[in-house]
């Protein structure tokens, strides 16, 4: 048992496609749900929230509330069936065809050693999450020793008190965050979810992926492997066409 789980966003409407199953497109002939599936079959645990159809042996199903609910809405609803004792958790979208496991690796090693000596600190996400924000569209023992609040520039010293970055998510050529290709320390996504209802009178429907960030911890990972970036989505058939192109 590694206490490492994933929970695959499944559901969305998926507009720019004429409302297909999205997550049921092949992609290099396979549908891209279980390309991602694929990408964390080492997990202990692997949920799909939303729309799934056939799936592998021991993969777990959960839907949204209300259904259609949104990323975040999803990501309550995946947590909720994790078993006690996991400590980390990936949140992913279900249309990254071109995720692998190494990439997801990589992401597991930078939250693992986020506080080195060696290595910047995590960028801290002071956004507001209030109700004002639009929806959005959709090896610890090898780790090297964490700083403590007095190793950090001042501007950190009260993220890293008493506590670890949250997540890490890759980050694209352009600064620009992956957040559904990233992963969560289990406390700190709970408190993210409970922090981000409470703005909102209790709801997470239709609640922005971004309002999760609000004063956390963020490890940003830059892709340094070879081959296509890993948090690319598949939002329209161009999209599908590049990512087969790319398995070819």
């Amino acid at each position: 048992m590694t206490g490492y789980a994933a929970i695959l966003l499944a559901g969305g409407a998926a507009r720019r496609m004429g409302g297909v199953d999205k997550p049921a497109r092949a992609v290099g002939g396979r549908p891209m749900l279980h390309r991602v599936l694929d990408a964390v079959a080492d997990a202990d645990q692997r949920i799909v929230v939303g729309s799934s159809g056939p799936l592998p042996r021991g993969v777990r199903t959960a839907r949204e509330e209300p259904p259609g609910g949104g990323p975040v809405a999803a990501t309550a609803a995946g947590l909720a069936l994790l078993d006690p004792g996991t400590t980390t958790v990936a949140v992913l979208a279900a249309d990254l065809p071109l995720l692998t496991t190494a990439a997801v690796a990589e992401l597991r090693r930078a939250l693992a050693a986020c506080h080195s000596r060696d290595d910047p600190p995590p960028a801290l996400d002071a956004a507001a999450a209030g109700p004002e924000d639009a929806p959005a569209t959709a090896r610890s023992e090898d780790a090297p020793a964490a700083v403590g609040p007095q190793d950090a520039p001042a501007a950190w010293r009260e993220t890293l008190d008493g506590r670890s970055a949250a997540l890490a998510c890759y980050v694209d050529g352009d600064g620009r965050r992956q957040h559904l290709c990233a992963l969560w320390q289990v406390p700190a996504l709970r408190s993210a979810l409970d922090r981000l209802a409470a703005t909102r009178g209790g709801s997470l429907d239709g609640a922005p992926v971004r309002g999760l960030l609000a004063d956390v911890a963020v490890r940003e990972v830059s892709w340094s492997g070879s081959g296509p970036p890993p948090w690319f989505d598949c939002d329209t058939d161009e999209d599908v066409r590049r990512a087969e192109e790319w398995t070819r």
